[in-house]
């Protein structure tokens, strides 16, 4: 898998990792599109595709497409997980297993380097520079 169909399958993992579809989450999803160049169809088609098939084998396509990605796109992959799990306000304890479980376990990043790119994110789509890892329990 490349960058975009990667990152499309990270974020259907992560706005159903709660059980509920959020729509500050879409709406975030939309901006990451943009900002990533995602072409629109191809995602939306791409979201769509994912629905019938398992959660496990998704998850497992997808940490074999971070590992060919570079280690910088890692990161922003990861980084854009955490800026639409907070679209809402607070990262659902479940989204926060997710991220943690790829980013850790699976890739071993470091968090302070999500942070940063978050913090950049962030800036694209808001203007500012903020980050944040509350976890709603």
């Amino acid at each position: 898998m490349d960058y975009n169909t990667t990152l499309t399958n990270l974020f259907f993992l992560l706005i159903y990792a709660d059980g509920e579809l959020s729509e500050k989450e879409i709406q975030r999803g939309k901006q990451m599109m943009l900002v990533e160049r995602i072409d629109e169809n191809k995602f939306n088609s791409t979201l769509e595709s994912l629905k019938t098939k398992n959660k496990e084998s998704i998850y497992a396509d997808c940490v074999r497409g971070l590992k060919k990605l570079s280690k910088d796109n890692q990161i922003r992959c990861i980084a854009w997980l955490c800026v639409v799990a907070n679209a809402d306000g607070f990262m659902d304890r479940k989204e926060w297993m997710l991220i943690y479980k790829i980013y850790s376990n699976e890739l071993s990043l470091v968090l302070d380097d999500i942070m940063k790119v978050q913090k950049t994110l962030n800036k694209e789509i808001h203007g500012k520079e903020f980050h944040s890892l509350g976890v709603k329990m």
